[in-house]
């Protein structure tokens, strides 16, 4: 069908529209008259077959029994539809939670990745304050090494130098009062 903008404005154009509309127009008339003409062998047809009362009951009740199978169909379907709804949230949600397990898996498995690392290092950090507590402890350790040596060198020279032994002097308490025992009077 033409727009008041899009029509033709030259005589060929409007008498090839005009030639359309009219093979538009038999077409119609042709439809109507085939329908009308099914329509009248459908009335009488039936014509000849007039209902009866007790048939229009019969149909009446299948009608409602069919009414009532289609309610029950009905709430089935929206019970199902409900149902896939419900089911169609649950999935969203596990594919949520499924993605963010995802990520925090990837997340572990790089934390447990790296944790070699780490505890090389820690590891590490730590022996570091031992190592230079034993370097300590062994400076000190051949520090005093080194005067051990040196007052035995002392001692030996001086030993040397005076033929005497160095002993130790205990006080004297009278001689007669408390004799030494020997090993016969113990």
């Amino acid at each position: 069908m033409t727009t008041p903008t899009d029509r033709p404005s030259t005589l060929p154009e409007l008498q090839a529209e005009v030639a359309h509309l009219r093979e538009e127009l038999n077409m119609r008339d042709q439809l109507v008259q085939q329908l009308s003409q099914e329509l009248f062998r459908l009335v009488k047809g039936n014509a000849s077959s007039a209902p009866s009362v007790e048939l229009s009951e019969r149909q009446q009740a299948e009608l409602r029994m069919l009414r009532d199978q289609l309610q029950g169909v009905e709430e089935q379907v929206t019970f199902y539809q409900d149902q896939i709804a419900e089911r169609d949230l649950e999935m969203q949600q596990m594919r949520q939670s499924m993605l963010e397990l995802t990520e925090r898996a990837k997340m572990l498995e790089q934390v447990v990745q790296e944790l070699p690392r780490v505890y090389h290092e820690k590891f590490e950090q730590r022996m570091q304050t031992v190592r230079e507590k034993v370097a300590m402890i062994q400076r000190e350790n051949r520090q005093l090494h080194a005067e051990l040596k040196s007052v035995s060198y002392r001692l030996a020279v001086r030993n040397r130098q005076s033929n005497q032994l160095d002993l130790p002097s205990f006080p004297r308490l009278g001689a007669s009062s408390n004799p030494i025992p020997t090993l016969g009077n113990a």
